[in-house]
C-alpha cells in the first residue's frame, strides 16, 4: 500500500475516535442511538461471556508474547538486519494501550450498561484495544514468515475473526455499549497502521542493507 494510503489509515480512524469521544464527553445524540443499539443486542449469557474473554490481558498477551518469542528466534536464525525491530516495536505498542485507554476511561468516566453493576470508566473499551492490538501485532509479526499467501490469508482472516468475536461478546454480554467498542477498533487501527509503517521501513532497510547470511531462495 502507498504511504498516503497508510497515513489515512492512522488519520482517518484517529479523527473518528476524536468525534466519538467528543460525543461521548458531550454526551451527544450518538449516545442515544448507541443506547437503542445496546438495548437490541444485550442478551448476557454463557457464550458471550467466554468470547469477550478472548480480549483478557492474560489470554491475549502471552499469544504476542510467543509470537515476538518465534519472530526474535527466527530473526536471529537467518541473520536478519535490525532483527529486533519488529519485536521490539510491537511489544512498545502492547505497552502503550493500558497508557492510553487507563487515562480516556477516567477522563470520559462513561457509566456502563445496564447489564453491570453502576460504575464508571467503560470508555474505550480495553479489552477490545487489547485483543485488536495483541492479535493484530501477532499478525502483522507473522506475515512476513509465511510462505503462501493462503497461510497469511489465514492468518489475517483469523485475527479478525477472534477481534470481532471479542467485540461482538463484549457488547452481547452488555459490558460495554457499542460505541465503547467502536472507538477501540479506530484507536487500534491507528495504532497498529503506525506499527507497520515501522515495519514496513524496517523491510526496506532490510532489503538494502548488509545482506543476509543465508543462501540460496528464501
Amino acid at each position: 500500500m502507498p504511504l498516503a494510503g497508510l497515513l489515512g489509515l492512522v488519520a482517518f480512524p484517529a479523527l473518528l475516535f476524536a468525534l466519538i469521544t467528543w460525543q461521548v464527553v458531550a454526551h451527544g445524540p450518538l449516545l442515544r442511538l448507541d443506547a437503542r443499539l445496546s438495548r437490541a443486542v444485550v442478551h448476557p449469557d454463557r457464550f458471550s461471556e467466554l468470547l469477550s474473554d478472548l480480549g483478557n490481558v492474560q489470554v491475549a498477551v502471552p499469544v504476542l508474547v510467543i509470537v515476538i518469542g518465534y519472530a526474535v528466534h527466527r530473526g536471529r536464525a537467518t541473520g536478519t538486519d535490525r532483527w529486533w525491530l519488529p519485536p521490539a516495536a510491537a511489544a512498545v505498542l502492547m505497552a502503550l494501550v493500558p497508557a492510553i485507554v487507563v487515562p480516556l476511561k477516567d477522563w470520559t468516566a462513561r457509566p456502563g450498561t445496564p447489564a453491570v453493576p453502576p460504575a464508571v470508566g467503560y470508555f474505550p473499551s480495553g479489552h477490545t484495544a487489547t485483543a485488536a492490538i495483541a492479535y493484530g501485532s501477532a499478525t502483522l509479526l507473522l506475515l512476513p514468515w509465511l510462505r503462501s499467501r493462503a497461510a497469511r490469508r489465514g492468518v489475517v482472516a483469523g485475527c479478525a475473526v477472534v477481534v470481532l468475536a471479542v467485540s461482538f461478546g463484549l457488547v452481547r454480554r452488555g459490558y460495554h455499549w457499542p460505541l465503547d467498542v467502536v472507538a477501540s477498533w479506530c484507536l487500534a487501527t491507528a495504532l497498529l497502521t503506525s506499527l507497520r509503517l515501522v515495519l514496513s521501513r524496517s523491510t526496506r532497510r532490510r532489503s538494502s542493507g548488509t545482506p543476509s547470511s543465508r543462501t540460496g531462495p528464501s
